[in-house]
């Protein structure tokens, strides 16, 4: 397996001593993520989602299958199944990954591809069954209805000070239509993604490759109207996941289309992300945080950070992509943010930021932080052979 280059002794973190020349024991942390996934399949209520704890009380809170998030339980469990072919799992994949199939026809939202793809495009990807590939195509149609072609976007948000807001996050959406497109002949699917990527390319990014969360569009006639936050410390900053939803999408539309422009747009991402690091280079939940070194971290940013820099050092060969993704690895491995078997109502990850400007889900675990997580680590493994 690759061994890290940086010749860096250690990092220190919160009073743990991080190697940075060891390698990430992703089998360890991915036989803990079973145990912890097998013990909380015990314990969340039929048709609801896990989805965070309640820093206040450390109770489980869960969502219904029309929240963004319903995906990533479902999705986790396909990837832990992938890993472990414990039957237990498979069961609870299958069964989890039924209860969020009414959400193929909800056209109020643009996360179908968080829903959906992460959760049937996953059963799909191990089974095989034609009836998740009918599931996804009938997802990818529900969500093309959000697309306006004189912006050139899927429209984010139903709600808000803006007309038609796209935020940054609606990139992780795009690989349903990819798929679509694949598995169907019909390029229109294919054509809503890209055309959605190059709006977002024109208008999402700063000169230096930050991106900002939120842009307001005029629907009448495309035009940019507003750059904002929602999420964000201001809209001036970089917040922390918006950064690492546009690496990962941008990433993922090279493999899906093999442009080279969404390649240089990943990489000049990436270029922006690294250095904006803390040593541990699990991000601050805004790379413009005012409090920092004192602000909350992110580890659901650092965890897609990780699985699209892996993905990102394969086709670019770029080391530094590699390492920096090892170096997060190593640092959600450590005690600080991997959970104890039993603890933290069964999630993976401790300390990540949902929405930090609303009091919403901070310092605590977050499902897709989870998802994520069990991601790269099973990419860590594959491309470190």
């Amino acid at each position: 397996m690759k061994q890290l280059l940086f010749l860096l002794g250690s990092v220190l973190l919160t009073g743990t001593a991080i190697s940075v020349n060891a390698q990430v024991p992703a089998d360890k942390a991915l036989n803990l993520a079973v145990k912890q996934y097998k013990q909380m399949m015990t314990q969340v209520p039929d048709t609801l989602m896990p989805r965070t704890t309640n820093n206040l009380t450390g109770q489980l809170i869960t969502s219904d299958t029309e929240w963004w998030t319903s995906g990533f339980y479902p999705g986790t469990l396909w990837y832990l199944y992938e890993y472990s072919k414990d039957q237990s799992i498979l069961k609870e994949a299958r069964k989890r990954t039924n209860e969020v199939q009414k959400e193929q026809y909800n056209k109020t939202t643009h996360d179908l591809g968080f829903m959906m793809y992460c959760s049937y495009g996953n059963a799909y990807r191990l089974t095989k069954d034609p009836k998740d590939k009918q599931v996804l195509i009938t997802s990818a149609r529900t969500l093309s209805t959000r697309f306006n072609p004189v912006v050139g976007c899927i429209k984010s948000w139903d709600h808000g000070k803006w007309k038609y807001p796209v935020i940054i996050d609606n990139m992780m959406n795009l690989e349903l239509l990819t798929w679509a497109s694949k598995v169907t002949g019909d390029t229109s699917f294919a054509h809503i993604a890209r055309t959605h990527a190059n709006t977002t390319m024109q208008h999402h990014f700063r000169p230096d490759y930050s991106s900002y969360h939120v842009i307001g569009y005029d629907p009448a006639t495309g035009a940019v109207v507003a750059k904002n936050t929602a999420q964000g410390f201001a809209d001036s900053s970089a917040w922390a996941r918006g950064q690492a939803w546009g690496l990962y999408g941008y990433t993922m539309m090279y493999r899906e289309t093999k442009n080279a422009a969404y390649l240089e747009q990943a990489k000049k991402i990436a270029n922006y992300i690294i250095p904006h690091l803390p040593a541990d280079k699990v991000p601050y939940w805004d790379f413009d945080a005012p409090d920092i070194p004192h602000a909350k971290r992110d580890a659901s940013a650092g965890a897609v950070m990780a699985a699209a820099l892996l993905e990102l050092s394969q086709y670019t060969k770029n080391q530094a992509y590699f390492q920096t993704a090892e170096q997060i690895l190593q640092t959600l491995c450590s005690d600080e943010y991997l959970a104890k078997e039993g603890t933290n109502n069964h999630f993976i990850l401790k300390h990540s930021v949902g929405h930090l400007p609303a009091n919403s889900e901070v310092d605590v675990p977050l499902t897709y932080a989870d998802y994520y997580f069990v991601e790269a680590l099973l990419r860590y493994k594959k491309y470190s052979k």
